[in-house]
């Protein structure tokens, strides 16, 4: 089974990546942009794994890569990559122009890289679609990440249209919400934040939404149009 995770080589992604190279029979195909090191330290460490430069925020970059997809013969796709910062400032602060990049930058690229695969697993009559969100969509949004949710809630949407309207092709698309994680995503948010949320339940790592990534690929085809919520019930009233 080729797999292909974008944003594979840093954060969350690179946990993904490590755990899915450890114990995958096919190749893992994954992207980076500015973690070059780090994804050359995991081709070194697993023989299994192929590194893959994108800059989603350049077109001809991710043209190369969308031509690609048809060449991999992937059976799984992990959307996972995010161009962009997570807390800014308030709604009513945020220039429109960022919600135009934040779109530009998260939502075009994943459209155009999913329709590659999906057209892919249409011939194939299987596939795997797994879309990284977040569970900022159950929970109360943070102050000032009105860019980040709105994009996830576009994607959320999307994830579901994928689903049904490819489910006759033997195709799924489910999404994890995972929690807030200490990762270089999150590395400028307040301390005292952090201590926060850290007092009120255990912070989620980056190797338990790992798990659940494996766990979505092992799942049957029935398992399709899921939101796996990572969050520790913080939504439960």
């Amino acid at each position: 089974m080729n797999i292909l995770i974008t944003g594979g080589g840093s954060g969350l992604g690179e946990a993904i990546t490590r755990r899915l190279a450890r114990d995958s029979a096919g190749r893992i195909y994954f992207t980076y942009n500015k973690s070059e090191e780090t994804a050359k330290a995991i081709e070194a460490e697993f023989e299994n794994t192929t590194a893959v430069k994108c800059d989603f925020t350049n077109d001809a970059s991710l043209k190369s890569l969308v031509d690609l997809i048809s060449r991999l013969d992937i059976s799984v796709l992990i959307n996972n990559a995010w161009s962009g910062g997570f807390i800014d400032t308030y709604f009513h602060k945020t220039p429109v122009a960022d919600f135009i990049s934040g779109f530009n930058q998260n939502i075009v690229p994943t459209i155009a890289l999913t329709q590659a695969a999906i057209s892919v697993f249409r011939k194939k009559k299987h596939g795997k679609i797994i879309t990284i969100l977040t569970s900022a969509l159950v929970n109360t949004p943070p102050i000032g990440s009105s860019v980040y949710v709105a994009n996830k809630a576009c994607l959320a949407e999307l994830t579901k249209i994928w689903a049904t309207e490819n489910v006759k092709y033997n195709i799924t698309s489910n999404s994890i919400s995972p929690s807030f994680m200490l990762t270089g995503f999150t590395a400028s948010i307040d301390e005292r934040l952090i201590e926060q949320m850290a007092g009120n339940r255990p912070l989620l790592t980056p190797a338990e939404v790992a798990e659940s990534v494996v766990f979505l690929i092992n799942a049957t085809q029935q398992t399709n149009g899921v939101n796996l919520v990572i969050n520790s019930a913080d939504n439960i009233k």
